[in-house]
């Protein structure tokens, strides 16, 4: 296990700069012609695309798009707003090697069904177990100046929010989510994590322990019945006497 824990960095971008600036005119027309894919890195080039290290929270305005590609991003963290993107079936932020964490909003894209995250860089990933950056006195802030109950959605100050880390299934991939919660009765309604992770929300901390490979290992080892067993070889067996009709026919 990783405990060598950076501190979670606020104010990460510059929002003066032509690729910022870019970006949000991209997502201006990304709405206005209801497309539903955003792909930055096409629409801004390589060079601009490396200045981006979040998204603008007016990615809550892309109700269409389906599809988000953020493939070698230098993105570091991406806003809660992602959670009001209703249409969203598939995320892809593939090698963007410093996101190691995302917003707990995200669970609300229901009908996200795939993701392809590149997994070993996210906080307790199960193959290295990468230290949770400790969220006391040290809150996560996004651009605005207050946050939004990520179950509620009551609107709260950072010195009001109790911001804890969970582990979620997402798409097709277990992601650690940054929670922002106004009261006990809204962490309580955090769900259970997945097997072999921390089974419960939590502040982070090099103190913090981890699973280790062997209880990975047993939390997620399947167990198989005697049914399946049989359903499985009489598959098997269909599969073979077609192949062997298959050569039949084909030898006459």
């Amino acid at each position: 296990m990783n405990n060598r824990i950076s501190r979670i960095k606020n104010n990460v971008q510059d929002k003066n700069s032509e690729a910022w600036h870019k970006l949000c005119e991209y997502i201006d027309k990304v709405e206005a012609e209801n497309l539903e894919e955003f792909s930055p890195l096409e629409a801004l080039g390589n060079e601009l695309y490396s200045q981006i290290y979040t998204l603008p929270g007016t990615i809550s305005k892309l109700k269409k798009v389906k599809k988000i590609w953020l493939y070698g991003s230098k993105l570091k963290r991406i806003p809660p707003e992602i959670g009001e993107m209703e249409s969203l079936e598939y995320f892809d932020p593939y090698t963007s090697y410093d996101l190691h964490w995302f917003p707990y909003e995200i669970t609300n894209c229901k009908n996200l069904k795939d993701s392809r995250v590149s997994t070993r860089t996210l906080y307790g990933n199960y193959k290295n177990r990468m230290g949770f950056p400790l969220l006391d006195h040290n809150p996560v802030r996004y651009e605005s100046s207050t946050v939004k109950c990520s179950i509620c959605k009551t609107e709260i100050s950072y010195e009001e929010t109790n911001q804890l880390w969970i582990t979620v299934r997402v798409g097709t991939d277990n992601l650690p989510l940054l929670a922002n919660l106004c009261s006990k009765e809204c962490e309580e309604k955090l769900p259970q994590p997945p097997n072999g992770y921390i089974p419960n929300p939590h502040k982070g901390g090099a103190g913090l322990k981890q699973p280790n490979d062997d209880e990975w290992e047993f939390e997620n080892k399947k167990t198989v019945s005697l049914e399946e067993i049989k359903n499985q070889e009489n598959e098997i067996k269909g599969k073979n006497s077609l192949i062997k009709l298959v050569r039949k026919i084909w030898d006459k």
